[in-house]
């Protein structure tokens, strides 16, 4: 057993589904990084290896994979992810998980803060953590170069290492003070990919019967704002393409049912749909074309090599109030925004009208030759995003950063 005097604490934070896991990967990685920078040490005396904790405790905030993979939780929110729709009624609980952050921090000692997406929360245990002398790392860096750019100085004061997802990020934070290092995208770190295979060519494609995805989100608040009106936009394409088929894809079972449920029997009505779990990429190499939710998943619909719309709904009072003044790129979807034009058809945000959707998509499914040039561009796009895995990146830095404690 390590003497105590060796061992190192890691904080780390984790509020929905796809930052655990990236979390429970980093977790792994660093493990493994550890336990062979150790193993070198001892083999060869002679190097003057930089020193290496002995052993690592990890604790913070997360869901049962990061409690398998070896998290001490104080707490779990991962179950509770929200919108900022619905947050406003949580308000209380993540009251509490910054106060049980911060007398953690007051009653322990911690080597290194890890905050994992969530900005809006994690902002808040990054700052705690620097008024204790802490250093932070921010794993997903906040898109400020989208929205709120002026929040750069409060993210200077409370993060010493940022861990960039897309490839501009690093050169744009660079630019204002940051120490930023792109580091892949961690939504590629589970899958083997061969983009090239991915690629569509359309060569045995039937315009009477294209294979559509239809993708609206792994939250609640996604589906039940995004579910309906592709429902409708299904109908309309199928009085177009009367041998299309349909395919709806949830992250899990509970979320499957959802969607079964609300859709009801379409089937006596001439729409038959299929429905999957957790295998967007694999649906979305099976279609001709997704329509999806945006997010995370337009990228893996992306290395797919499908070609795509995507959705987002938000309150018209909200978007012409305050959103359309805070955003301040061109685009908002993700492929769009890495292509640096209107690579695919974005309605973002979509209020009412499923009838401008419906007739863009529709005019791609008679048009195979520009599809297979999107699908081409598609997978070109997320090439960078997948050449190295993101988590064994951060886990280099997790070790830096505890070395510089440690020696």
């Amino acid at each position: 057993m390590a003497d105590e005097s060796s061992e190192r604490t890691i904080f780390i934070s984790a509020l929905e589904h796809s930052a655990e896991m990236h979390c429970a990967n980093l977790m792994a990685a660093v493990g493994k990084l550890a336990a062979l920078q150790n193993a070198q040490t001892q083999a060869d005396v002679e190097i003057k290896a930089p020193a290496v904790p002995a052993a690592l405790k990890w604790i913070g905030f997360g869901g049962q994979r990061m409690e398998e993979a070896g998290c001490a939780l104080l707490d779990n929110p991962i179950s509770r992810a929200a919108m900022i729709y619905n947050v406003l009624g949580q308000l209380g609980y993540y009251k509490k998980l910054i106060r049980l952050a911060t007398e953690y921090f007051e009653n322990n000692r911690v080597d290194l803060v890890v905050v994992c997406d969530s900005p809006a929360f994690n902002f808040h245990i990054a700052k705690a953590a620097k008024q204790h002398n802490i250093p932070v790392l921010f794993y997903v860096a906040p898109q400020l170069w989208a929205w709120a750019p002026w929040r750069i100085k409060k993210l200077k004061r409370c993060c010493d290492r940022l861990a960039c997802i897309l490839p501009f990020e690093q050169d744009w934070f660079c630019k204002r003070g940051v120490d930023a290092q792109f580091v892949s995208n961690p939504l590629f770190d589970e899958m083997t990919l061969d983009l090239a295979a991915n690629r569509k060519s359309y060569s045995d494609y039937s315009v009477q019967a294209p294979k559509v995805a239809l993708l609206p989100g792994s939250r609640d608040h996604e589906i039940d704002t995004l579910w309906p009106p592709m429902l409708d936009i299904a109908f309309v394409l199928k009085k177009e393409h009367p041998k299309a088929t349909f395919t709806a894809c949830a992250p899990d079972e509970m979320k499957k049912a959802k969607l079964e449920t609300f859709a009801g029997d379409l089937a006596k009505h001439g729409l038959d749909i299929s429905y999957e779990s957790n295998a967007l990429i694999d649906v979305a190499k099976r279609s001709d074309f997704a329509i999806v939710a945006s997010g995370s998943a337009t990228l893996q619909v992306a290395a797919a090599g499908c070609p795509m719309a995507v959705m987002y709904q938000s309150s018209r009072l909200m978007w012409h109030v305050v959103g359309r003044w805070l955003v301040r790129t061109r685009f908002l979807s993700l492929p769009n925004i890495l292509a640096k034009h209107e690579l695919v058809p974005e309605f973002m945000p979509y209020f009412t009208a499923i009838e401008p959707i419906a007739w863009r998509v529709h005019r791609l499914l008679t048009a195979p030759q520009q599809m297979s040039r999107i699908s081409l561009e598609l997978t070109k796009l997320v090439k960078p995003l997948t050449e190295r895995r993101a988590s064994n990146v951060v886990a280099q830095m997790v070790m830096d950063m505890l070395q510089l404690s440690f020696g």
